[in-house]
């Protein structure tokens, strides 16, 4: 619970510092800010990703100690890369290129590349271990410096460039203050081994090749909308991307913490087919969770507009968010319920093929619809690209042999989603105010907890039932 905590706590602080960065910002600016962000997430996910998915999948307690030599070989390798990366950064921007969004935001990016990798290296070892206060403290202190230097350049200064280091501070100055255990200590890196690199990255590199695709879908999109529509255009653009993205990324990655360190877990203590019915289970977790709150965002999301979207971006902020919303559904459902099927057979080499049907349906939807004057192009194919790697990655699954999920309990969570959509549908059309906002989530929330306690979907229900006991207990 207290990483879901943790979770829930780091959702509310990025979904603010999105919408605080932009309102100081500016469309225009915040163009220049988010065409950075995707260069350096492109970059950490070719380059330094692989040592975190190694991480997770790989250091356990019971791993840290009877491999000792995986932790120097995880941490030397992430120094390594970094150098290597910054080295060849260095050359690039000393050779006189012409580079989006400009030269110095380029730079920027690729340093905050590095100082997230290293953050989100530090938090998976942390949650492979099942160290939840320190994963919490981590993310917190990360927060809080966030909101301090990313926001407070922001508004000091309304430059993309000061927003960007202050970013790149606020992740790297986390790791420092959180953990004594990070430390560049010589003994820190004895004991490694070329070998084992060599298997994680044998392992992760074929979801890294998926991950750069996804990725370079978004990096692509928002370099066309900027040459084609301008910044402006491309801040509109990234805020309802990088909004809509994280709160389906944080639904998702809060069971991810929870619901795929279970299947590993099964794995080494019970085998492969108990690591197969877990993913099976928390396939039918996910499913139950995200839907609903997939469908819920888009039914409340005249009031969202409303209410927290920064008035020079109303009316673009939803436009763009509900072209957007179905691709970031699925791309949630294969990322957090689908791809650890792969992951537990160590198959990560199917996750490659579903991502380049994605990548090759965006650049083919592009290509036709190019000679559309209309910025809402971008957005449908990104979302149908999404959709089309999610459907290819499902029909592989079966086709690797993956454990059936419970399908009545899909089913009975399908049939909530339903008649929640039945009953919020017509709120959509309310004026949007907090009353209206309020009467939406907790409708929403009744209905999808009635269903879930009647039918017991996806085996919630006694955990639905002790936190109402925490809850009470706590009020008594």
């Amino acid at each position: 619970m207290t990483v879901l905590a943790a979770f829930l706590l780091n959702t509310i602080f990025n979904f603010f510092l999105g919408l605080l960065v932009a309102y100081f910002l500016g469309p225009a600016e915040f163009g220049r800010f988010a065409l950075a962000l995707a260069i350096g997430a492109m970059t950490q996910s070719l380059v330094l990703d692989w040592i975190r998915l190694s991480a997770l999948r790989f250091f356990s307690g019971a791993a840290h100690a009877n491999r000792p030599e995986l932790a120097p070989t995880l941490d030397f390798s992430l120094v390594i890369m970094s150098v290597c990366l910054s080295v060849l950064a260095a050359a690039v921007l000393l050779s006189g290129i012409d580079l989006p969004p400009s030269r110095a935001l380029f730079g920027v990016a690729i340093a905050a590349s590095i100082a997230n990798g290293l953050f989100d290296y530090r938090s998976a070892l942390l949650r492979a271990q099942f160290l939840d206060r320190a994963y919490a403290r981590l993310m917190l202190i990360k927060n809080v410096m966030a909101i301090t230097l990313t926001v407070g350049a922001a508004f000091l200064t309304g430059s993309a460039f000061a927003a960007l280091v202050g970013a790149c501070v606020s992740m790297a100055g986390s790791v420092v203050f959180a953990s004594r255990a990070w430390r560049l200590e010589i003994n820190r890196f004895r004991g490694g081994k070329r070998s084992i690199a060599l298997d994680c990255a044998h392992y992760a590199m074929p979801i890294v090749v998926a991950n750069v695709l996804y990725a370079g879908i978004s990096l692509i999109n928002r370099y066309l909308m900027m040459r084609w529509y301008g910044f402006a255009e491309t801040g509109y653009f990234s805020l309802a991307s990088d909004l809509g993205g994280r709160l389906i990324g944080a639904v998702g990655t809060a069971l991810d913490a929870l619901l795929f360190q279970l299947a590993v877990k099964a794995d080494e203590h019970h085998g492969r087919h108990a690591a197969q019915e877990q993913v099976a289970r928390n396939l039918t977790v996910v499913f139950t969770i995200l839907t609903p709150a997939a469908v819920g965002f888009w039914l409340i999301l005249p009031s969202i507009e409303a209410l927290l979207a920064p008035p020079s971006f109303r009316g673009h902020f939803a436009a763009y968010l509900e072209l957007l919303l179905p691709g970031l559904y699925c791309q949630g459902m294969a990322t957090y319920a689908i791809n650890a099927v792969f992951q537990i057979q160590k198959n990560t080499r199917v996750i490659v093929a579903a991502a380049f049907v994605g990548f090759a349906v965006n650049a083919l939807l592009l290509f036709l619809m190019a000679s559309s004057s209309q910025p809402s192009t971008i957005p449908i194919a990104q979302s149908v690209a999404y959709a089309a790697a999610f459907f290819c990655l499902v029909g592989l699954s079966f086709v690797a042999g993956a454990k059936r999920p419970a399908l009545l309990h899909l089913f009975y969570a399908a049939v909530g989603v339903a008649v929640m959509t039945l009953a919020l549908l017509p709120m959509r059309d309310w004026t949007p105010g907090v009353g209206t906002l309020a009467t939406q989530v907790l409708t929403g929330g009744v209905i999808m907890v009635a269903f879930i306690m009647m039918f017991n979907i996806a085996g919630l229900r006694p955990i639905l039932l002790q936190a109402i006991r925490q809850v009470a207990a706590r009020r008594a």
